[in-house]
């Protein structure tokens, strides 16, 4: 890449940083919120679930559009309305005296703003580049970005509910500002082909998309889900273990939780240099991935070993990294541009699912035991496996998917 390419992606880079930091900083605040407005604990996840499914809903509409008027037209609005939901959050919570319904109603905005920010990355990465090669590395830090955001996520949220517990909330619009600013200077988006395609036309060509890509596309689909339902299950365990049985909470804590975050984050960046333009690479790093992945879970359902525990996390951590980059990579790269915002953002729908129901299906199995927990989830993970194999075949040329 060029200096100027480099500055471009960077800038990008900035959405899912900013979007991820957004979300997963309130997760050290939550006990903390929950005192303080004198909630249950139900009503406090609240604040993470109502942003999560307003995302989803929307991601797709986001795609749509974007696919229609362009990505930067669809992106900076987005990073403004999630500004505006994160000060009305954090300010309600500053100077109201029963904030709860204010500060929902801010986390449906930021829920909104994110599905039509952080999802349509990576079809703007995808028109930027004629050079599968050039994609593959814009990918690969546009992973480490969003994995980075969750890295310093907990740390960075704990340090600032140091100083008041809303201020992760208010610090939302200042990091929203930092990309809107980055994104008018510094990015700079090829224009939409001119194609414009009416609604119903959409639906017949999405549809005509599936029943040719289909096999791949629900394969890569499932299998994003599966990566984030594990990797946030886990991370929802560990956090909880960690307060529960050892005492450790706050900082101390969120440093922990980064550490298998920073492994993913790592390998994300490395595998997006490494795999380029070749989708052989893309499949067989995505099994490789998974099967560390897979490993590493099954060999914790045997122990609850703290050490054993973190070891096992950590290399669940490089083996996700490996996998996400080329996911998003063949999703990019598989369709066109004309409906290539649309597809992503289904996929990210997928992600930003298993992102929600992880922690919820951890939280049910760790009543049960702590081998079923696990040892049903390396299945999973061995199931993904075998659906990348029998599903995925990089060999087969693309079929156009418009004329």
């Amino acid at each position: 890449m060029q200096g100027k390419d480099k500055w471009a992606i960077f800038s990008i880079s900035s959405i899912p940083l900013v979007m991820t930091l957004g979300n997963s900083m309130l997760i050290p605040v939550l006990p903390k919120i929950e005192r303080e407005l004198g909630i249950s604990s139900f009503q406090v996840s609240m604040l993470i679930t109502v942003y999560s499914i307003v995302a989803i809903l929307c991601i797709p509409i986001a795609g749509y559009i974007s696919d229609h008027i362009g990505r930067k037209k669809v992106i900076i609005p987005s990073l403004i309305i999630a500004g505006l939901g994160g000060f009305i959050s954090g300010f309600a919570g500053w100077q109201i005296e029963n904030p709860y319904g204010i500060m929902i109603l801010g986390r449906v905005l930021q829920g909104v703003g994110a599905a039509g920010a952080m999802p349509i990355v990576l079809p703007l990465v995808g028109d930027m580049y004629t050079n599968q090669q050039e994609v593959s590395k814009g990918l690969g830090m546009i992973e480490t970005a969003n994995t980075l955001g969750k890295v310093l996520s907990p740390i960075l949220g704990a340090a600032l509910a140091l100083i008041a517990w809303y201020m992760p909330l208010l610090s939302i619009p200042i990091l929203c500002l930092i990309s809107i600013v980055a994104m008018l200077l510094l990015v700079k988006v090829p224009p939409m082909s001119g194609k414009v395609v009416g609604f119903h036309q959409f639906i017949k060509t999405t549809k005509v998309i599936f029943r040719r890509e289909g096999r791949w596309l629900y394969a890569v689909f499932a299998i994003g889900g599966i990566l984030m339902l594990v990797i946030f299950g886990v991370l929802f365990y560990l956090s909880t273990m960690l307060e529960d049985e050892y005492q450790i909470d706050g900082i101390k804590k969120g440093i922990i939780l980064a550490i298998p975050l920073a492994a993913l984050c790592f390998s994300s960046f490395a595998t997006g240099k490494v795999i380029g333009q070749d989708k052989q690479k893309m499949k067989w790093f995505t099994v490789t991935g998974l099967a560390i992945l897979s490993l590493a879970i099954f060999t914790v359902s045997f122990s609850k070993d703290i050490y054993l525990l973190l070891t096992c996390i950590f290399i669940s951590g490089v083996g996700i990294g490996i996998a996400l980059p080329c996911l998003d990579a063949l999703v990019t790269e598989g369709i066109e541009m004309e409906q290539r915002g649309t597809i992503s953002s289904l996929y990210s729908s997928m992600r930003f699912l298993g992102v929600a129901v992880g922690p919820p299906i951890f939280a049910v199995l760790m009543k049960t035991s702590h081998f079923l927990m696990f040892f049903s989830n390396s299945i999973l993970c061995v199931i993904a496996v075998f659906i990348v194999l029998l599903s995925i075949k990089p060999e087969d040329p693309i079929k156009p998917t418009w004329g």
